[in-house]
């Protein structure tokens, strides 16, 4: 074991290639970056056998020897959270190098929708290797154009940690690695804080999650304007930031740009948006080896969507091969041409963001927005537009689906729903549009007739923002499925 301690890093690795090609590692070609990772992947594999646990698992499935090839690599299995938990909770019996031997940081999730308690171990070492190559590529591809000019330029985020969750220690590892930035670590803040932290001379980014973004709205209503004008960038964790909110936001404060920071306490970060008007995500280069994956854990053809797939390549000695995060993505063309050589992706909701009909899954996020294109083509309102948020509430024993939207002029819209749809319009509407919420791999599995046998009834429900109707989770964030019944 002592000898995983003193091999070379991965961070090591990508310098000394940045050396020979004289050129960044993220601007390296493609070919030259697969191979140095698959490298990586085969050192992992040998130092992960060298655990009994890990040995057990990958012999298991067949794998007794390094992978010499990608599509081999495909034959490690795949890891849950619940392979986590097993492996890094209690005795942690999946690390390579004991807890006795110091320098490593406990993790914990605060995102489990089991609400069991979720830990992963990193050593320190290696976190910061990962910090300072996510924060480096961050301030390169994602912020210089946004801070810009000869002012002191700031990055806030209003992620904190308590009761063990780590969100704000992994994320602010990376802020705090971004050149040239001054990092502050605000937590929840109120409108004179955030008035407070705005009047610093200089440029702003703020990071938070999507509820957290949402709200800088109306922290901000009351807020000079040279303040607001100086907010450039605000960056949502993962999930989606109605368009509402982002209206609202683009309204008060001028110059802003809205991107996703896509990541997870067990990988700080996936994919970062670096286009506003396009909402594919780039990973860091180096920082994970990415897979999109069908059910057979082979990854699905660009334009396909898939599961998410880790692996850290800084993770010597506590490994975690291969882990599903609960999110879907849809695999994009990598970038190619001069500058940045990376991976796209494009998120596409939760796992668990799945319509339950019977025998049939259909995706919510695409149920959604084919609610919304018949709602505009009805003429009865652009959900899209006015909603502050929305959830599916699928009461499986009833039969019944509601979609809950919570806007402003409640009364307003139900009746104008009630009027224009019928008494059994808001039915047809939802048998219409479902069809269209079938994977590519279903299409034609239901149509409205078949949907309409299943015996579901459909609703759609305008609620008050903040309603209680709609379920938040403890940090405030709003799933878009919730299963009753």
């Amino acid at each position: 074991m002592e000898a995983v301690t003193v091999l070379p890093s991965f961070a090591s690795k990508m310098r000394e290639c940045e050396r020979v090609c004289q050129t960044l590692y993220s601007e390296i070609p493609h070919e030259v970056q697969d191979a140095l990772v698959q490298r990586r992947l085969q050192q992992m594999v040998n130092t992960a056998m060298l655990n009994p646990l890990w040995r057990e698992r990958l012999r298991g499935a067949g794998v007794t020897s390094a992978p010499t090839t990608y599509e081999e690599w495909q034959r490690v299995p795949l890891s849950d959270k619940d392979v986590q938990r097993d492996f890094f909770m209690d005795t942690r019996p999946g690390l390579v190098v004991p807890l006795t031997r110091g320098d490593f940081e406990v993790v914990a999730s605060g995102g489990t929708s089991g609400g069991r308690p979720l830990e992963v171990v990193y050593a320190l070492r290696e976190l910061r290797d990962t910090y300072e190559i996510a924060g480096r590529f961050m301030g390169a591809y994602q912020l210089a154009g946004h801070l810009a000019g000869t002012d002191p330029k700031w990055l806030f985020t209003t992620l904190a940690d308590y009761q063990m969750w780590s969100s704000g220690t992994m994320v602010g590892g990376v802020l705090q690695q971004v050149p040239g930035v001054n990092y502050v670590g605000a937590g929840p803040v109120t409108a004179p804080v955030l008035e407070h932290m705005f009047s610093y001379r200089g440029p702003k980014a703020l990071m938070g999650i999507s509820a957290g973004i949402a709200i800088l709205a109306e922290l901000g209503a009351g807020m000079r304007q040279e303040y607001r004008e100086s907010f450039r960038v605000a960056l949502y964790g993962s999930g989606v930031l109605p368009h509402r909110k982002r209206v609202e936001l683009q309204a008060l404060y001028p110059n802003l740009a809205i991107l996703s920071y896509f990541a997870a306490t067990q990988a700080e970060t996936i994919g970062l948006q670096l286009d506003a008007a396009s909402p594919y995500l780039s990973s860091v280069p180096g920082l994970h080896y990415i897979e999109i994956v069908d059910e057979e854990g082979r990854p699905v053809p660009e334009g396909e969507e898939g599961e998410l797939v880790v692996t850290r390549l800084h993770a010597h000695e506590a490994p975690l091969l291969r882990l599903k995060l609960g999110d879907r993505m849809i695999r994009r063309p990598r970038t190619e041409g001069p500058g940045l050589k990376t991976q796209q992706f494009e998120f596409a909701g939760r796992t668990g963001d799945v319509l339950h009909i019977n025998d049939s899954q259909y995706s919510a996020a695409r149920a959604y927005t084919a609610v919304c294109d018949e709602l505009k083509a009805a003429d009865v309102v652009d959900l899209a537009e006015v909603a502050h948020d929305v959830q599916f509430v699928n009461f499986r024993e009833g039969k019944t689906i509601t979609l809950f939207a919570a806007v402003d002029d409640v009364l307003g819209l139900t009746y104008r729903s009630d009027a224009v749809l019928g008494p059994y319009g808001a039915q047809q509407l939802f048998v219409n549009a479902l069809p269209r919420a079938l994977s590519l791999f279903n299409h034609g599995e239901a149509n409205a007739a078949s949907i309409e046998r299943t015996g579901y009834t459909f609703q759609l429900k305008f609620v008050p923002r903040l309603s209680a109707e709609i379920e938040r989770t403890a940090v405030g964030k709003v799933p878009l499925v919730r299963d009753r019944g």
